[in-house]
């Protein structure tokens, strides 16, 4: 899908494959009747790592790259992470609240050119048993930014997010990588 195309979605999905050392996760545009349709990135988290980087490919064939994140610092307890476009060059940030997070999960993201999103779990009683009971790990939590976009996770065994975006200046690079993080990186 071209950069065109891509910044005039307005649904995205979301879902993550489960492997041993890696997690990747599938982004689609979704088809008219809900289901996924074209592939419109395609990240891989190493586990384990230092210093968190993630590359969002175009496809699985990983040849061309959409967008990346790295973490500013090897401990993120706020530091943030550093968005990238294919050509190394920053398309914005984003960095969770330490504090705000210890009971209800709380992100902040800059795009350039637009006010900083703040991005908070919707469910305050979801966001406590999530803390509270490790066995409840797989409910589904939502994130709204406002009203710019919304990140909702789906009930299941594997992970699965309906991404809606609002706002046609959001950088849907941003905005995948965001979505990708919260499910990486949620548990930090």
């Amino acid at each position: 899908m071209d950069s065109h195309s891509l910044q005039a979605q307005t649904r995205l999905l979301v879902r993550q494959k489960v492997t041993m050392m890696v997690n990747r996760y599938v982004v689609h545009a979704p088809n008219p009747d809900g289901s996924e349709g074209p592939m419109v990135a395609f990240a891989e988290q190493k586990r384990m790592k230092l210093k968190e980087e993630v590359i969002l490919f175009t496809d699985e064939s990983r040849t061309r790259v959409l967008a990346s994140f790295k973490a500013r610092n090897v401990i993120d307890l706020g530091s943030g992470y550093d968005v990238f476009d294919d050509a190394g060059r920053p398309i914005g940030l984003f960095r969770k609240n330490f504090g705000q997070s210890l009971i209800r999960s709380t992100w902040h993201l800059d795009q350039p050119g637009m006010p900083t999103l703040t991005g908070q779990e919707r469910s305050p009683l979801v966001a406590v048993l999530r803390r509270f009971v490790d066995s409840l790990s797989w409910l589904p939590y939502h994130f709204d930014f406002g009203d710019v976009f919304s990140v909702v996770k789906k009930w299941g065994l594997r992970d699965r997010y309906v991404v809606d975006i609002n706002d046609p200046r959001t950088d849907r690079r941003l905005v995948i990588a965001m979505a990708v993080a919260l499910d990486a990186l949620q548990s930090r």
